[in-house]
């Protein structure tokens, strides 16, 4: 009896790390994906229009690796942001992107730099930015031509980190 109370003694304080790090994000205030990454609300801004979108965040070196691979769907109003710590030039590919993607590269004064609508599923092709972009944001392929989001609209966002 008194070595069940040890060992789940024992189990439970094995297990405070975890909950603790499960609760990261919640505690920095953003709300997260399934996936376990933050998710904030962009504006994108077009003339006198604004778009928000729910967009997961992909931060690390492996997030943004893996980033929308595999995703069978990605829901209106949704879509992934890839901050980078520098400008630098972007360049993705859909390996393993099971649905058309519009990619948005964006500035570091929130202006947009290109945007490539409507990528192809599984293609290799490097679908680059046109210069010196402090962050990309996909979303649902189609959505860009859809809202009339073109290279004069901005994008904006408070990071929770």
């Amino acid at each position: 009896m008194i070595a069940s109370r040890y060992l789940l003694a024992f189990v439970l304080l094995c297990a405070m790390p975890v909950v603790s790090a499960c609760n990261a994000g919640a505690a920095s205030g953003a709300a997260q994906s399934p996936a376990g990454l933050d998710i904030i609300t962009v504006t994108i801004t077009s003339g006198t229009q604004s778009h928000e979108v729910r967009a997961e965040v992909a931060r690390t070196a492996a997030e943004q690796a893996r980033g929308l691979m595999n995703r069978s769907s990605l829901a209106e109003g949704a879509g992934m942001l890839f901050p980078f710590p520098e400008p630098k030039f972007a360049s993705f590919w859909m390996r393993n992107t099971l649905i058309p993607l519009d990619i948005i590269f964006i500035r570091k004064d929130g202006t947009i730099d290109r945007i490539a609508e409507n990528t192809v599923p599984h293609d290799e092709t490097p679908v680059v930015s046109g210069g010196l972009v402090s962050a990309v944001l996909e979303l649902p392929g189609g959505t860009s031509a859809r809202l009339g989001i073109d290279e004069s609209a901005t994008v904006r966002w408070d990071d929770v980190r």
